[in-house]
């Protein structure tokens, strides 16, 4: 709106100029104003496009899933962007459909169709249903579908063909940010409003005193649009139309950045909240460990035994036949994954990491993946789901009979079962020393931070139907596995990390509770005085226990997703936290949305995680989100820096123009001056400051926390004390200027008002870099590796010479002497000693 004013303000400018004083003198205000405006419009425009353009190819990386697919004969990972009609994707719990397509084979699929149609009810697909759309997402079960349309010939094309997809919602700190530049704009209009009329008043008093009131010439009405135009462009700098730039600009850098360090922002907002965030919850495996897995121990017809590459074949001797065969029975069966050979003609293992390791533990047996399927048919498959934290299968043996196997937490299965196999292979009754030695050796590899997995079967009647539940105890236990899942390197730095930015880590896992302590112990996540608990010991707490106990928890262990959300929302509401949350699972989405950053991880993480999550961690791993709460602090500091820089420059440009006018009638900082001012310290000051880097000082300090002031005092503090220099600089000049540098003749006015211009430009170009840092004394440090810095300041100072020396009858300016020029540069360059004077003020 002020650049259409002024925009007027040109026309009329142009009008009146050329009808009094001719073509081209007349047209030289107009033109200097209609130039302010191009570099204004055009400066804008260009970072608002490369900010669309960063946005865009941020979107390109959000839109990159890969799946399973078989085409050719061959099973591969391919992005659904190369699907075809006719390809066979595999598809698992918590999987978002990628295509059209039908259903060829599975267990227990359901579908939530939400997004596509609105029901909330999930849809049963299996043969008689076989119709699986695009964009909706697994509830449960897996199966294989048969893909035949892809893009914008499915159904979620077409839909999305009808819809454009609307831009980021305004962060927190944007309308924060709004507020506060609505009230000084308010305040610039009041004061150029005053501006205006005391400017008028003088004028008239004038033409009274000469006694020529009655009489307007064209050279009084150029005064009087003058008079306009300073008002107008008192609101322009007033009006810090920077501060949503300046945010914008700070989080699209950080994104583009956060993207190189492997963090993906799905939303805006999240690069800000991050940098208050005072607690992180974060999963165990793949987040704190490497998620490759291997089977280290296990624990077969109640003899255990350490396992390597060397002496997988020798365990298999050692245990009697019929063990070994329900054991390769169990492991090739009851599994989400596969073994295959792909297109180089090596064997690959498929799936997640977990059963990735059992498969190749099944495999150095000897066993035979393809033999073992092709042998036993199955009839029912219950995918593995964090709730019941088992997986189960039914399977038709060759030679007839059914039998049901189930995996899982330990101890979990091991309350389902009450017979055992013993050292001779033989089914014996699971009595108290059997149960009490598998319980140590359960509590034993879970001490050596090692998963555990307990395998079990039942044999089933002959009348068992696919739709009856598989049961849920008379289990024979097969044996405990013992899985390594090593601590990730840096992980312990990063947890230390974030103690020392007083950032608690949490640390909540399905895992067994001793395997939770150790890792956690190993990562520096549980302290001496710390408390690690078991979700269903957490859920049976009443209200006044949960208070005094949730501050103290370090790890929960066996936690279900309600669990989660449990934590999570008491430490937002309750203890008014800033939470972070980590998830992978279909089922961790409500804790993600109920946290104030949701933290998706981009290889394990199933898609419905990654649609709750605010940033998608594309690593897994958990020193990039120490990395994101690194940027978002930056984020949020540097916006600070470009506050105190502009709050600055808009109070002396307000102050020095409204005294000047009331007290001497004129206003030493013309238009086309005062939209230089604004260029520097909107737009080109947002660039400057909006851009600096995330240093490692930035972990050592608190965070700010859900109630922290945006604006704080130490900001207060620097921008009254650098107001106050500059007003007296320009007061010194505009009441001892003219004695001071000899100024006399016509021509004294002009250079005069150059040298207040010349002056206040350099004040603001040294308290740019003085804004570097709000606290530190050393502005320096760094300065040289901010490649955008160094061009702002040396770009702003470029300008403003060839303003000076060579644009005078646009910009009302005249060239200077070396010492004039030496003065403004001595001038600006002493705000630094006052402002390092300043930082040492305690507040």
């Amino acid at each position: 709106m002020t650049l259409m004013i002024l925009g007027v303000c040109a026309i009329v400018s142009l009008l009146v100029g050329i009808a009094t004083e001719g073509w081209p003198k007349g047209a030289h205000d107009g033109l200097g104003i209609v130039a302010s405006i191009l570099l204004v419009v055009f400066v804008t425009a260009t970072s608002d496009y490369r900010q669309s353009l960063q946005f865009r190819d941020l979107d390109k990386e959000k839109k990159k899933i890969s799946i399973q697919v078989t085409r050719n004969g061959y099973r591969q990972k391919m992005s659904i962007y190369e699907l075809l009609p006719g390809d066979i994707v595999h598809l698992a719990i918590g999987d978002q459909v990628p295509a059209d397509g039908l259903f060829v084979s599975g267990f227990s699929v359901l579908i939530d169709e939400s997004s596509l149609t609105g029901e909330s009810e999930p849809v049963m697909v299996n043969s008689e249903n076989p119709f699986l759309l695009s964009g909706t997402k697994v509830q449960d079960g897996s199966c294989k579908m048969l893909v035949t349309s892809v893009g914008m010939r499915t159904q979620w094309g077409k839909l999305m063909a009808t819809l454009s997809e609307g831009g980021d919602d305004e962060t927190p700190l944007q309308v924060k940010l709004n507020g506060v530049a609505t009230i000084i704009g308010k305040i610039g209009l009041f004061f150029a409003v005053v501006t205006f009329a005391v400017l008028v008043q003088g004028l008239v008093s004038l033409k009274l005193q000469q006694g020529s009131l009655r009489s307007w010439t064209g050279d009084d009405a150029l005064e009087l649009l003058e008079f306009f135009a300073v008002a107008v462009t008192i609101v322009v700098v007033a009006v810090p139309e920077g501060l949503p730039l300046a945010v914008t600009l700070s989080l699209a850098f950080a994104m583009k950045k956060m993207m190189n360090d492997k963090a993906l922002v799905r939303h805006l907002a999240a690069c800000e909240t991050m940098g208050s965030a005072t607690t992180i919850c974060s999963d165990k495996t793949g987040t704190l460990t490497t998620n490759h897995m291997t089977v280290v121990k296990t624990c077969f017809c109640m003899n255990s035994k350490e396992v390597s590459n060397n002496n997988a074949s020798s365990l298999c001797s050692e245990l009697p036949e019929p063990a070994v065969k329900l054991l390769l029975e169990s492991i090739f069966n009851n599994t989400g994954g596969e073994v295959v050979v792909n297109q180089n003609g090596k064997r690959e293992i498929l799936g997640t990491p977990t059963e990735a390791a059992i498969l190749e533990f099944g495999l150095s047996l000897g066993g035979d993946f393809q033999g073992e399927k092709q042998a036993c048919k199955l009839v029912k498959v219950e995918p593995f789901n964090s709730t019941k934290k088992k997986m189960s299968v039914v399977v038709e043996l060759p030679g007839g009979g059914l039998r049901a196997h189930c995996k899982g937490a330990s101890e979990i299965i091991l309350a389902a079962c009450d017979k055992v196999l013993n050292s001779n292979g033989e089914v014996v009754p699971l009595d108290e020393e059997s149960t009490s030695h598998l319980k140590a050796t359960i509590n034993q590899f879970a001490s050596e931070a090692l998963r555990t997995l307990c395998l079990a079967y039942v044999e089933l009647e002959n009348g068992f139907s696919p739709e009856d539940p598989i049961p849920v105890s008379g289990y024979t236990c097969i044996g405990v596995i013992g899985i390594k899942d090593p601590v990730r390197p840096g992980v312990k730095e990063s947890v230390a990390m974030c103690r020392s930015a007083g950032i608690t880590v949490r640390m909540v896992t399905g895992d067994n509770i001793n395997t939770a302590k150790a890792i956690a112990r190993e990562c520096g996540i549980l302290t001496d005085d710390g408390i690690a608990i078991e979700g269903p010991e957490f859920r049976e707490k009443s209200q006044e226990e949960l208070l005094e106990l949730i501050p103290k928890i370090q790890v929960m262990a066996r936690s279900s997703p309600l669990d989660k959300h449990t934590l999570v929302k008491h430490l937002r509401t309750t203890f008014g936290e800033v939470v972070a949350v980590t998830g992978d699972g279909t089922n961790d989405a409500p804790a993600l949305h109920e946290a104030d950053i949701g933290l998706a991880m981009g290889i394990a993480g199933t898609e419905v995680a990654k649609e709750s999550a605010d940033v998608i961690i594309l690593d897994d791993n958990f020193s990039t989100i120490v990395t994101v709460a690194k940027w978002g602090r930056s984020v949020y500091i540097n916006i600070q820096k470009f506050v105190q820089f502009q709050l600055t420059v808009n109070v002396v440009a307000l102050i020095v123009n409204f005294t000047s006018a009331c007290l001497t009638g004129t206003a030493p900082l013309t238009a086309v001056q005062l939209l230089w001012v604004n260029m520097i310290m909107d737009t080109l000051g947002a660039l400057a400051l909006a851009t600096e880097p995330p240093n490692d000082d930035l972990m050592k300090r608190s965070p700010v926390g859900r109630k922290g002031n945006f604006i704080s005092n130490v900001m207060w503090r620097n921008i009254l004390g650098q107001s106050l220099y500059q007003f007296m600089v320009i007061w010194f000049l505009q009441s001892r200027g003219k004695s001071i540098f000899l100024l006399e003749g016509p021509n004294s006015d002009l250079v005069l008002n150059t040298l207040i211009f010349n002056s206040f430009v350099f004040c603001q170009v040294f308290n740019e870099i003085n804004s570097r840092e709000m606290e530190k004394i050393n502005v320096f440090k760094g300065i040289l590796d901010n490649y955008v810095f160094v061009g702002v300041i040396s770009a702003t100072v470029f300008f403003q010479i060839i303003i000076v020396e060579y644009l005078g009858t646009f910009a009302n300016t005249t060239p200077l002497t070396l010492s004039q020029w030496f003065f403004c540069l001595l001038v600006g360059f002493m705000g630094m000693p006052i402002a390092a004077r300043l930082k040492k003020i305690p507040v």
